[in-house]
């Protein structure tokens, strides 16, 4: 299906003042809202919800310069590397000092598919719009995301986030690839949406 043909409309422009709530409502509320990078991006199928009280947080044992924009206010991007290749874009949650943040797990790409082929392009062959963006990192290779969008407010230029016109069905579960606090249902993502990055268990 073209992408096109996907494009749902767009809701308002979300303000930082969304994100200064509980991190678990945040996560739930930013399902099927739309992630745009310089007008590159999606509608958002899967995040991830982190707080510091938790061990599988960076902001768990206190704050570092890697983590610092975790304890800012909320409403701004933390983005970090992982495994040493990839950038991974969260949104800082709650009020300053918390230290929360909702990881984006995945996106269903709408705007800018061709940037998004090209970027994506550099790391694997054979893509396909499903393998676009399932998962953190190649979420942050399609947006053209990196180290330099750290600490950026996300209710201006370049990024920006639109509400969602409508509540999709929400699934949730444990996180994905963690071994602390992986008990934890802190995982949401849109049901049945094939652009997960892993499917959630049926029941």
């Amino acid at each position: 299906m073209p992408a096109n043909a996907r494009r749902r409309a767009l809701g308002p422009q979300l303000k930082r003042s969304f994100f200064s709530r509980d991190v678990l409502e945040v996560a739930q509320d930013v399902i099927g809202a739309t992630l745009l990078v310089d007008g590159v991006g999606g509608t958002i199928v899967e995040v991830e919800a982190y707080h510091h009280t938790e061990p599988a947080a960076h902001s768990h044992r206190g704050m570092t310069p890697r983590n610092m924009v975790m304890f800012g206010p909320a409403g701004y991007l933390y983005v970090y590397r992982s495994y040493g290749i990839h950038w991974c874009m969260n949104f800082v949650c709650e009020a300053e000092g918390s230290a929360a943040a909702i990881l984006i797990r995945a996106i269903e790409p709408t705007h800018g598919l061709d940037l998004m082929y090209q970027r994506r392009s550099k790391y694997i062959q054979n893509l396909n719009d499903r393998l676009l963006c399932s998962g953190p990192g190649r979420v942050g290779e399609a947006l053209g995301v990196t180290i330099a969008h750290n600490a950026l407010s996300l209710d201006a230029a370049p990024i920006a986030i639109h509400a969602r016109t409508e509540v999709p069905q929400i699934a949730s579960g444990v996180r994905i690839g963690i071994t602390k606090a992986a008990e934890l249902p802190w995982r949401y993502g849109v049901k049945g949406s094939r652009f997960l990055s892993k499917p959630f268990p049926k029941g």
